[in-house]
Formats: structure tokens, sequence, C-alpha cells
């Protein structure tokens, strides 16, 4: 939900926890990241804080529904088997020079596109686009293990290299300015 930067390489990240009886409670860990900063220990127990004031709505706008049977929802769904059940290599589906390793160890046995949402018309449904095309969508995806089925979102980018969609960037959350690229 929002975190800040308290010295030295500690952070306070505060999260929000739903509860099946649909309560919402708000907590407040205390992070530290490694030296390099790919890495994060949470150095103490949480501790509970007031419910966070609604902020604007920021970033782009997703209201073209893209064809879940079309090359860009393909590269999408093929991306998160990889990333998120292990199946399959990320590397794939990302463009040259992205890095991102795949969730690890694998949380999730299955994983299916619900829904993919484009920024703009036009790009997102072209079946073979021109190299260099850039897309921003918001993807809905349902993953399921052994507890049951789980909705997570994502904003990614992506470009059309070779006549195929590649992943850019991924923002988890779909939280404007989180993202690996």
């Amino acid at each position: 939900m929002r975190s800040a930067r308290r010295g030295g390489g500690v952070w306070a990240v505060t999260v929000a926890a739903q509860y099946v009886d649909g309560r919402l409670r708000y907590f407040v860990v205390p992070v530290a990241a490694g030296a390099s900063g790919d890495s994060f220990t949470v150095t103490g127990a949480p501790g509970v804080v007031a419910g966070l004031a609604r902020a604007a709505a920021g970033g782009p706008s997703y209201r073209v529904s893209v064809p879940l049977d079309g090359g860009l929802s393909s590269a999408v769904e093929g991306f998160f088997r990889a990333y998120l059940t292990g199946a399959g290599q990320v590397e794939r589906y990302l463009a040259p020079g992205v890095r991102l390793a795949p969730v690890s160890p694998a949380p999730y046995s299955a994983v299916t596109v619900r829904e993919v949402w484009g920024a703009q018309e036009g790009a997102a449904a072209q079946k073979v686009p021109a190299d260099g095309t850039t897309v921003g969508v918001r993807v809905r995806v349902e993953a399921q293990d052994d507890a049951g089925r789980w909705p997570l979102s994502y904003d990614l980018g992506l470009t059309a290299r070779s006549h195929r969609w590649e992943i850019t960037a991924l923002q988890w959350g779909a939280v404007k300015g989180g993202g690996v690229r």
C-alpha cells in the first residue's frame, strides 16, 4: 500500500490484509534492503496501523479490451505461466536486456489470463505488429494453488519484435512506478 524510507537501507512497508469475513486490516512491516538492492528481509514483527486514505488514481487509463485469442494475450499468458508456475522459461517472453527471475519457489500450479485491457486503441489488437510497436496493458490473471484460486493484477509494458510481443516492464498490483525494467 505504501512504503517510506527510514534510512540505512531500512523501509517501513504498509500492507493490507483482507480476511475471509471481509474485514480489512493494515500493517506496517520493517524491511531491510540487501546491499545490491535485489533482496529484502523482514526485520521485525508487523504492527497494526490505521487504514490509509484513498489517493487519486494516476497513471494510464485502461479502457480498451484486448482479445484473449490474440498474439498479445497469448504472450502474456505464456509469460505468467513461466513467471508464476515455473512452466517454461521466463526469458523467452522478455525483450533483450530485460532481466526478471521467475517467482521461486513457484507458488501456483496453474495461471489463466482472465482480462487484458490496453491504454490505447489499435496496437494491442494487431495480429502481427510492426517491430518497435509498444503498448501498455493491465492484466487480470487467476492463479491456482492447493488452497484455491487467487485473482492477481499486473501492469505490463510490451514491445513488438520479430512478429511477436515481448515484455519490457512489469508492475505488480497495478501500481504506478513499482516495476522491473
